[in-house]
């Protein structure tokens, strides 16, 4: 069955827009224009289309999506076999912030007890699927699946406590990278500070601190895009400020 933009539009339930828009990026074309210039597509373009949309479902950026389904080793069948397993993480996590959201109902009732641990367990939970999203194949590639896994595990164990302080933590090593950057010198006593409070931060998540791994991910912060971005919203240049900071504060600069 052939579709128009409209018809398409109305049973994907996405805008007309959005199917121009994928035309013109070249993630989706229609299979052929007719002779009153409309765009028709078919079959192939409905089940890419489908494809599409799972993988936006899963928060996959289009300049991803584009490399992944117009690489030459694209496996339709494999692709819905990944994002099966996705979804099947993403219903867990819901499954287990709506258990949360009864428990904490239950115990404002008086019917049970809930320990501080539990209060905070989906949103643990949420975090870790949001950073293996993010940056998991990055991290495992550079650090292997036993590390991540560990500091992952060492994160759902946090207690109430910890896991504010970790927090404070991290807002700290912000305030003080600001500041440090006004200095303009890495090797300066604000700035060594910020490294030093960089260092009690990732303690929280790694199971063992050592100078080369702490040097490594600094050099990740500049390496990667969504890292560099995330520190340069602190101020231009704030990773590699802060990169040039942690490697004098471990020796390797």
């Amino acid at each position: 069955m052939e579709y128009t933009v409209q018809k398409l539009a109305q049973l994907a339930g996405v805008s007309s827009r959005t199917l121009r828009y994928y035309d013109e990026i070249g993630i989706l074309k229609p299979a052929r224009i007719n002779s009153s210039g409309y765009r028709i597509y078919g079959q192939p373009e409905v089940d890419r289309l489908q494809q599409i949309l799972f993988y936006r479902e899963l928060g996959v950026s289009l300049d991803q999506i584009k490399e992944f389904i117009t690489a030459p080793a694209f496996d339709a069948a494999d692709a819905l076999r990944e994002h099966r397993e996705k979804l099947l993480e993403k219903r867990k996590q819901l499954d287990l912030l709506i258990a949360n959201v009864e428990k904490t109902i239950m115990s404002a009732e008086g019917r049970r007890t809930m320990s501080d641990k539990e209060k905070f367990e989906g949103f643990k939970k949420k975090m870790i699927e949001e950073n293996e999203k993010k940056y998991g194949k990055e991290i495992r590639e550079k650090y292997g699946d036993e590390t991540v896994d560990q500091s992952n595990a060492k994160l759902m164990n946090m207690t109430k406590d910890q896991h504010e302080e970790v927090t404070k933590l991290a807002e700290e090593v912000n305030s003080t990278l600001a500041d440090a950057i006004k200095t303009g010198d890495p090797s300066g006593d604000l700035a060594q500070k910020a490294a030093d409070l960089h260092k009690q931060w990732i303690t929280f998540y790694w199971s063992e601190y050592s100078k080369e791994a702490h040097a490594g991910l600094a050099e990740m912060y500049v390496a990667d895009e969504r890292f560099k971005a995330y520190y340069d919203k602190i101020h231009p240049g704030a990773a590699e400020f802060l990169r040039d900071a942690i490697l004098i504060y471990t020796g390797q600069k």
